[in-house]
């Protein structure tokens, strides 16, 4: 952009577009040079930005064209259910599980189906796409697909969204400026005010632009008096109608401080700004269409301060802050004395804002900032006040000089301490009786706890915020005013009901938490178990009055005698038995106890919804899983024939050949089910089949179990090693 000698030269700025991807303008222009500068990126079929930062207001606009393709609307993960079923109608009707959340969807998705049982097939194609029709939260409707014809509702069944590309169509800057539209919420608590900024931006640009493109000084009430006498002739929406002093109040403020470039104004809006450019440039996410305004003023006083607490000295850092805040809230800043606990991203973006605003410059000014790690190299691409020299350098002392180095009047202390219970002779009643506040930028919400209950007892406000990914979120706690960041928590994660994981699993997780439950009582547990036995002088006392001693002796005599291990042979003979145990007889007990074809009292049949009617598995030592394509049975057998012999001590092997000529001489044995096997078949049913076992007397059964076992002396220098999932 060399060859632009003046931001007034529009054949110059014109010619800048030519090539680009993204233009972004973030200075003032008059109206018609913007115009001209959109309508040529929307000939060029280049994506427009617009973002003007004014006091604590500010504003961005974007034009990407009028049809710009975005390949994925959210970002999010696409959004799955499972079916409970779907009506035989026109158009068919998709109700899903309520029991695993709603289904996420909007009209216009499309969606895929796979393993839907009922429908005579209509839906049996997995690659084929629908679009959905959103009824309700648990309901929706399948555009164009009729399952009036079908014989049987369907009873079971997945759903995966397919993220498919949007089109999205933008109006130019002209057109926008004169009929805003619809305007994006930036804070729900003041629905009414984007039109408003919209009227006042307007406004404010005519009284530029008939004063050579300045804004009134800060101070300047005739000048702001001006300006919202033009808003009141461009008023075609009647927003300041009937002496709308509120209205009136901010085209005031937004006048006064029109000059003034705020740090943390400029750090809202320019990271706004950077989203949008990304959009842009990569089609992923949904875009700001047209006008998207942003307020804090909260901020501000009921009414605009005098030219004199205004006046910039034109030789001071803070004539911004000044010109919006007034003289005396600037030395306030100059003299806060806070705690910032983390020096990771967000430290570093508050760090960099306090220095630029002057926030503990003053001689009674101090932050204190500790954070215990060290910088590694992924935290250069988000912590921006590091640098590659900085490696291995303690984050908070690196912060601390950069911080000086923006404005070396800052009185700044780094700390490598944990905040927590074990520091509070550190961080103690002196240190925190000394402070304006505390702000955390921290990474886990058992810290965020602890602070918040030091503030609430020292009485000082907490500045909490958080981001993940894309998202965030900022919390402002005033003691006695506000809640506490303790006061609400997140519900606890939904735990699987037991009789769900052993019988009735219905979803990836419940079999993966099945296994993983699986592994750590067979190889880890059961080992740890023996070796406590082996290893305790009285081991009978030390599991005296625990609920699960006889499952613990019996696993102990299973472990260390029944099914002890000799060769390398025993572990293959043992994991057959447990394929053959696990997934063929459990299964036909299963259902010879809940036949595939059982209905309820209520008339409806006993496997569907999100009870999946399983099937036994024969096994075959090359079948091959139709989702993985992988030989389930035969990995099944070396894996668990590995473990145990890890277990036990014995070398193990993987040759294809040597399991093939052993499997082929292992005697299984029938099974045939048994009546009068209880199944719990929901929750509580599950809870009550506990609480019998716990109640019944099991120390005499576990006593004599444990006086068969061989006495730890026969065994000495012999140990079991626990295997850790990993």
């Amino acid at each position: 952009a060399s060859q632009v000698s003046s931001l007034k030269d529009e054949a110059a700025l014109l010619n800048l577009i030519q090539g680009a991807s993204c233009v972004v303008v973030t200075v003032p222009l008059s109206t018609s040079l913007l115009c001209a500068i959109d309508e040529k990126c929307r000939a060029s079929n280049v994506c427009f930005i617009y973002s003007l930062s004014t006091g604590v207001f500010g504003k961005v606009f974007c034009d990407f064209g009028e049809s710009f393709v975005i390949s994925d609307k959210d970002g999010e993960n696409p959004a799955t259910s499972q079916v409970e079923n779907i009506l035989t109608s026109n158009p068919a009707v998709v109700k899903v599980l309520e029991d695993q959340g709603r289904h996420g969807l909007e009209t216009g998705d499309h969606v895929t189906f796979s393993r839907v049982k009922g429908l005579d097939g209509l839906l049996s194609d997995n690659k084929a796409t629908y679009e959905v029709k959103v009824t309700g939260p648990f309901t929706f409707e399948l555009v164009n697909v009729d399952a009036s014809q079908c014989s049987e509702v369907a009873s079971q069944g997945y759903i995966t969204q397919v993220k498919t590309p949007v089109t999205m169509s933008f109006r130019s800057y002209r057109a926008a400026l004169a009929d805003h539209g619809e305007l994006m919420m930036s804070d729900f608590a003041k629905f009414d005010r984007p039109p408003l900024l919209h009227l006042a931006y307007r406004a404010l640009a005519s009284y530029a632009e008939s004063h050579d493109m300045e804004y009134p000084m800060p101070g300047d009430m005739t000048a702001a008096n001006e300006v919202l006498t033009l808003a009141k002739k461009l008023d075609t929406e009647n927003l300041l109608e009937a002496d709308n002093k509120a209205a009136e109040r901010i085209i005031l403020h937004l006048s006064s401080g029109s000059r003034a470039i705020l740090s943390p104004m400029c750090a809202t809006l320019g990271g706004i700004v950077g989203q949008e450019v990304l959009k842009a440039c990569s089609g992923k996410f949904t875009p700001i269409n047209g006008f998207f305004y942003f307020d804090a003023d909260e901020c501000l006083p009921d009414s605009p301060l005098s030219s004199g607490d205004v006046s910039p000295t034109g030789t001071s850092r803070y004539d911004s802050n000044v010109a919006v805040f007034g003289k005396e809230i600037q030395q306030k800043l100059l003299d806060l004395n806070y705690f910032l606990i983390g020096a990771g991203a967000i430290g570093c973006e508050m760090l960099k804002n306090w220095a630029l605003m002057g926030v503990a410059c003053g001689e009674k000014g101090k932050i204190h900032i500790t954070d215990m790690d060290r910088i590694e190299k992924s935290n250069l691409s988000r912590q921006f006040l590091f640098r590659n020299s900085d490696i291995n350098e303690f984050k908070s002392a690196t912060a601390a000089r950069a911080a000086q180095a923006m404005n070396p009047s800052m009185n700044i202390v780094p700390y490598q301490e944990k905040v927590g219970a074990e520091t509070e002779d550190i961080f103690g009643d002196d240190f925190y009786d000394k402070l304006s506040g505390v702000c955390t930028a921290l990474d886990n919400v058992e810290a965020r706890l602890y602070v918040d209950q030091r503030c609430l007892f020292y009485r000082l406000p907490m500045l909490e915020s958080g981001t993940l990914g894309t998202k965030g979120n900022t919390q402002v706690v005033i003691p006695n005013v506000t809640e506490n960041y303790g006061a609400t928590r997140d519900p606890p994660e939904k735990s699987i009901p037991v009789c769900t994981l052993k019988n009735f699993p219905n979803q990836i997780q419940h079999t993966l938490q099945w296994a993983r439950d699986y592994f750590e009582g067979e190889f880890k547990q059961s080992a740890e178990d023996v070796n406590a036995y082996l290893s305790s002088p009285d081991y009978a006392a030390s599991i005296s009055g625990q609920s699960t001693k006889l499952e613990t002796v019996m696993s102990i005599r299973k472990t260390l005698v029944d099914e002890r291990p000799t060769s390398f042979e025993d572990c293959v003979v043992w994991a057959r038995l447990k394929f053959e145990t696990l997934f063929n007889n459990q299964i036909r007990q299963l259902l010879f106890n809940f036949p595939e074809d059982q209905v309820t009292s209520s008339g409806t049949k006993f496997w569907s919804g999100s009870k999946r009617c399983p099937k036994a598995l024969a096994f075959d030592l090359n079948d091959k899983c139709e989702d993985a394509q992988m030989r389930n049975h035969f990995d099944f057998i070396v894996a668990a024939a590995n473990l145990r012999a890890n277990m036990f001590g014995i070398k193990g092997r993987t040759d294809e050949k040597y399991f093939v000529e052993v499997l082929q001489n292992v005697i299984v044995p029938d099974f045939t089910p048994k009546d009068g096997v209880k199944i719990a078949s929901t929750d509580a049913e599950a809870k009550e089949s506990e609480n019998n076992q716990a109640a019944a007397p099991a120390d005499m059964d576990a006593d004599q179990i444990l006086e068969s076992l061989p006495k730890p002396g026969e065994l000495a220098g012999f140990k079991l090693c626990p295997i850790d999932f990993d």
